[in-house]
């Protein structure tokens, strides 16, 4: 179950039964799973996205970035894998579709930031 002891026993005491606590588990797992493949969507098919990642060594304000994957796993209401660039990649450690142009990734190691990606620069004016 995706809850914890604490906040199953919480639910249970707001007056959730145990087989309601388990539809909302379920059903907080399934976003989770649908948010991921909508994520991995909007990257498939890209060559090329726009970002407004803070890069010491770029002057735009909304750098491009030549992507290869991304590549996302999920457990209960986490959203983890990996954003692979032509060059370089990055650990994820969550993310959300923003709209239907523009989505934002949770980027951890060497980027310690979210990060907002779209395929046009425009979307993120």
């Amino acid at each position: 179950m995706h809850f914890d002891q604490r906040t199953q026993r919480a639910l249970a005491d707001a007056g959730l039964s145990s087989d309601e606590i388990r539809a909302a588990s379920e059903s907080v797992v399934a976003a989770t799973n649908d948010a991921a493949d909508e994520l991995e969507a909007f990257f498939d098919g890209l060559d090329t996205v726009y970002s407004d990642m803070d890069r010491a060594h770029s002057a735009s304000e909304f750098p491009e970035h030549g992507v290869e994957y991304l590549d996302l796993f999920t457990h209960a209401d986490d959203i983890r894998g990996y954003l692979r660039f032509g060059t370089w990649g990055v650990p994820v450690e969550g993310g959300r579709v923003l709209t239907e142009d523009v989505v934002e990734l949770s980027l951890g190691p060497t980027v310690h930031d979210r990060v907002r990606f779209a395929a046009d620069r425009d979307a993120l004016r």
